[in-house]
């Protein structure tokens, strides 16, 4: 795939679930706030009046409670699936660290993160003005906003917040975070340099050039070695003619180490000695 179509496909998927986790998170709240307003409209300690006319509608009224508050909380649970799932593709590859511009494109990406959480700030500080609507949807304007978006903006929701909600800049600000993280990452690898180790004829090569880990063998490893390099994330690559993984498995080295040196000793041909 091109790289272009790659950062593409994957910015459209992480925007996806960004969109539904804040979307689902604000069900969820909406819901739980239903339920709390619902369950105030029962007097304090008010037990149900067995045999009582009203007895079956008030139990039918506390289930649609119980019911109201076990939705909200299975909706937050799945904001918070779709919270990990952006997560995971934002810092697994959302800008692929193979990619000789990463550095650069991570440093854009946090700037726009910078300008949103400014102008954010900028939107609710208008929108909380003790002056008019008129005059706020004036300045909203003036702040970057359509019109439209402006007047949507100073509207209550169910739980009376206006502007940007409180948790879109949390969020934000989690994602800057995770972006200095791994620009952080990154400039340390790039005064890494490529090693390699011997065990025998076996070579691993951690090499920077190609930022993959490489382990060759001067024959076929056996069943219980191809097993142990699976299991570790490592795939056998023809064109290289090695076992290969990304150098984010560069931790698991010292144990292949021990695995291999504690295997029987090899010749040359392959031979068991």
């Amino acid at each position: 795939m091109p790289r272009e179509d790659y950062y593409e496909r994957q910015a459209q998927k992480l925007e996806h679930y960004q969109e539904l986790a804040q979307k689902k998170e604000q069900e969820g709240n909406n819901l739980l706030e239903r339920a709390h307003k619902m369950a105030d409209a029962i007097p304090f300690g008010q037990p149900i009046l067995v045999g009582h006319h009203s007895e079956k509608r008030d139990r039918n009224f506390r289930d649609r409670i119980q019911n109201t508050w076990e939705r909200g909380a299975e909706t937050l649970k799945t904001a918070e699936h779709y919270e990990r799932k952006a997560q995971a593709i934002e810092s697994n590859r959302a800008i692929s660290s193979d990619a000789p511009d990463a550095i650069e494109r991570l440093r854009e990406k946090l700037k726009k993160c910078e300008e949103f959480q400014e102008h954010a700030k900028q939107i609710n500080k208008i929108c909380r003005k003790k002056i008019p609507d008129d005059d706020k949807i004036k300045l909203l304007i003036t702040a970057g906003l359509k019109e439209e978006s402006a007047k949507n903006a100073i509207v209550p929701d169910e739980l009376h917040r206006i502007g940007i909600p409180a948790y879109a800049l949390t969020n934000n600000n989690g994602n800057m975070k995770r972006i200095k993280e791994r620009i952080a990452q990154l400039e340390r690898e790039k005064s890494d340099i490529t090693t390699e180790e011997w065990i025998g004829d076996i070579s691993i090569t951690n090499s920077m050039e190609d930022n993959r880990i490489m382990i060759s063998f001067p024959f076929v490893p056996d069943e219980s070695i191809r097993d142990r390099l699976k299991s570790d994330g490592f795939r056998w690559s023809p064109s290289s003619g090695a076992w290969q993984a990304y150098r984010t498995a560069a931790w698991k080295i010292p144990g292949i180490i021990r695995f291999l040196t504690a295997m029987p000793a090899y010749v040359s041909n392959g031979t068991v000695i």
